[in-house]
C-alpha cells in the first residue's frame, strides 16, 4: 500500500500542500482529481524523492520509500521525461536496466510494450520524430518496462485519441488485476469514474473528499430522477416530496431530489396506470460531486 500522511509544502506564501493524505492500495486504481494548482503533481513528486516535502510521509507496503522502493514503482510524468533524439525502443531498454533488468530482458519487455500500445512497427523512430499521442505511449510503456508493483500516472490521458485512450485504459485495468497499485491524476472525470474504485479530491493542498467512487456517490445528498410520461400528468410529480430542482421536456421530466425521500409510491402508481414510459434514479456524476466539492 501507498499511504500519504500529513505532506506540507510550501513555496514562499504559497502552500502547495496542506496536509495532504491519503491511501492507494494494491490491485486497485484511484482517481486523484483536483483543479489545476491543487497540489497534484507535488504529491507525486513528493512519491519519487523529486521534492522534499517540509513535513509528512510517504511509505510503500508500511516502510519509508527509498532508492530500493524506488526500482520498483513506475512514474509517467505530465512533461515528457524522455530522450527526444533517442529510439524508442533502445530508449525503453537502457531505462529497463536502470531499473535492474539485464539487457536482454529489458530489450524483450520494450519490444512487448511497444507492441502492446501499438508501436511495434515504430521501434526505431526517434521520439521527437513520433506524433504527441505516440510519445504519450512511449511514455506509459517507459514507466511499465521494468513491471512495476506501482504505477503513478499524471495526466496520462491527455493528448490521446479514442484508440489511445482505450489502449490506455486496457493496460491499467491489466496492471490493476495483476495486483499493481495505480494512481493517476486526471481531468477526464468520467473516464476516471469509469476506470477507478477509488478517488481522492485535493483542493488547496487538502484532501477535501476520498474513498471508494460508489461510497462517495452513495452519501451524496442528492439524486437524480428522469420520469417520461405518455401521459403527462403534473399532479403525479406534485405528489413527490423534496424536490430541489424541476425541468421539464415536453413528457420528459428532470428531477433533482433529496436522496432521503421514497420516490417508490409515486413511480408505483405510475407503473399501475400505465403512465409511465420510462425512468432513471441515479446518484449525481463524479464530475458534479467534483464540482460541488471545489466550487
Amino acid at each position: 500500500m501507498l499511504l500519504i500522511e500529513g505532506l506540507h509544502k510550501a513555496y514562499g506564501d504559497i502552500k502547495a500542500l496542506d496536509g495532504c493524505s491519503f491511501s492507494v492500495q494494491p490491485g486497485r486504481m484511484l482517481g486523484f482529481l483536483g483543479p489545476n494548482g491543487a497540489g497534484k503533481t507535488t504529491t507525486m513528486r513528493a512519491v519519487f524523492g523529486l521534492l522534499t516535502p517540509d513535513a509528512g510521509s510517504v511509505s510503500w507496503q508500511g516502510k519509508p520509500i527509498g532508492p530500493d522502493e524506488r526500482l520498483r514503482f513506475g512514474y509517467m510524468p505530465e512533461t515528457r521525461g524522455l530522450y527526444p533524439k533517442m529510439k524508442a525502443a533502445d530508449q525503453l531498454t537502457y531505462l529497463g536496466t536502470l531499473h535492474g533488468l539485464s539487457s536482454s530482458d529489458a530489450r524483450e519487455s520494450a519490444g512487448k510494450w511497444l507492441e502492446r500500445l501499438g508501436l511495434g512497427d515504430r521501434t526505431t523512430d526517434q521520439v521527437e520524430k513520433l506524433s504527441h499521442g505516440n510519445q504519450q505511449r512511449v511514455q506509459l510503456a517507459a514507466a511499465l518496462v521494468h513491471d512495476p508493483e506501482l504505477l503513478v500516472l499524471d495526466e496520462p490521458f491527455s493528448g490521446l485519441d479514442p484508440l489511445g485512450v482505450e489502449t490506455m485504459a486496457e493496460v491499467l485495468r491489466e496492471r490493476a488485476a495483476r495486483g499493481a497499485a495505480v494512481l493517476f491524476s486526471s481531468h477526464q472525470l468520467d473516464l476516471v469514474e469509469d476506470l477507478c474504485e477509488d478517488v481522492a479530491i485535493i483542493h488547496r493542498g487538502k484532501i477535501v473528499k476520498s474513498g471508494s467512487v460508489v461510497e462517495i456517490k452513495d452519501s451524496s445528498p442528492v439524486r437524480h430522477l428522469e420520469i417520461e410520461l405518455t401521459n403527462p400528468d403534473a399532479r403525479l410529480l406534485e405528489r413527490i416530496d423534496g424536490v430541489i430542482r424541476a425541468e421539464r421536456d415536453g413528457a420528459r421530466h428532470r428531477l433533482l431530489i433529496r436522496s432521503d425521500v421514497d420516490v417508490r409510491g409515486v413511480l408505483g402508481d405510475a407503473l399501475a396506470s400505465g403512465s409511465i414510459r420510462r425512468f432513471v434514479y441515479t446518484s449525481p456524476s463524479l464530475s458534479e460531486i467534483f464540482l460541488d466539492t471545489v466550487a
